[in-house]
């Protein structure tokens, strides 16, 4: 019996060595992947601030001619300066509303045109 149980915990043990292996193996993919999705979004995060600085850098240039040619109000110096307000949330509406006249032409277009005979039939026997 105690042949049994050591062969047991041979096979116990050599099932985890196993599984511990595979793990380290798909660890190791899944760092892999992990880190080309990090430096992507280190070099998008990159991108989007070199071009936001070359956009103020633009800005402050025009400002400075502007005040040069002392054509710059409070009203030009707000509209330069202010963030654009983009969101996402319109966009988003705009396709839902999109995306519903789409379903409903196709739900209720043919059944438009297929119900015209009914009506026809209808009100020629109440004739």
């Amino acid at each position: 019996m105690s042949k049994d149980l050591e062969k047991k915990e041979e096979e116990l043990e050599q099932s985890l060595a196993r599984q511990l292996e595979l793990f380290k193996a798909e660890s190791e993919d899944w760092l892999k992947i992990g880190g080309v999705v990090l430096a992507g979004g280190l070099i998008a995060l990159a991108i989007v601030k070199t071009r936001r600085n070359r956009k103020d850098r633009k800005t402050d240039e025009a400002l400075a001619v502007l005040e040069r040619e002392g054509l710059l109000t409070k009203d030009i110096e707000k509209k330069l300066t202010e963030d654009s307000k983009s969101t996402f949330w319109p966009s988003i509406s705009q396709r839902l509303l999109i995306l519903g006249l789409a379903f409903a032409k196709e739900k209720f277009l043919p059944n438009l045109f297929a119900s015209q005979p009914e009506d026809a039939e209808v009100e020629e026997a109440g004739k």
